[in-house]
């Protein structure tokens, strides 16, 4: 479950409309245990500079990890938003979440700005065999806003 308090959650949405029709992106500060809630959304710019994908730019997600390290937390998750489809993973999304660097216990959350109205959802992809997205695991997971 995605436990995430109301502040970390406006700045998301803030971010998302910020840079609309880009997509958005940035990290979860948190804990690492499941029980623990997000305490921190840090925006990190798209490289990308695109509507339709989205790449963390590599000195802003250093950053963000070492302000995370110097408050005793972590990264836990990634956001981005789709500006055009619903908030579930893209093909390209399950490449980037299942990388070989990536913690598998990350959360991949997405919000979709697709229809004028946001909607978030969840996700934990695992790697599956072969290198095929439907051989990823994509489980959505409860979002508990708080």
């Amino acid at each position: 479950m995605l436990k995430i308090g109301h502040q970390p959650w406006m700045e998301i949405l803030a971010e998302a409309w910020r840079v609309y029709p880009n997509e958005a992106c940035g990290v979860l500060i948190g804990q690492s245990g499941d029980d623990d809630p997000i305490l921190r959304f840090e925006p990190i710019e798209n490289a990308a500079n695109s509507s339709r994908v989205f790449t963390l730019d590599p000195m802003g997600f250093m950053k963000a990890e070492r302000r995370a390290d110097d408050d005793g937390l972590e990264i836990v998750g990634v956001v981005h938003s789709h500006t055009h489809t619903a908030a579930y993973p893209s093909p390209t999304d399950v490449t980037e979440a299942t990388a070989p660097l990536v913690p598998p216990t990350w959360h991949w959350v997405i919000v979709s700005l697709a229809w004028g109205f946001p909607e978030l959802r969840s996700f934990r992809v695992q790697a599956g065999e072969g290198d095929s997205m439907t051989l990823a695991g994509i489980a959505e997971e409860p979002v508990l806003l708080s």
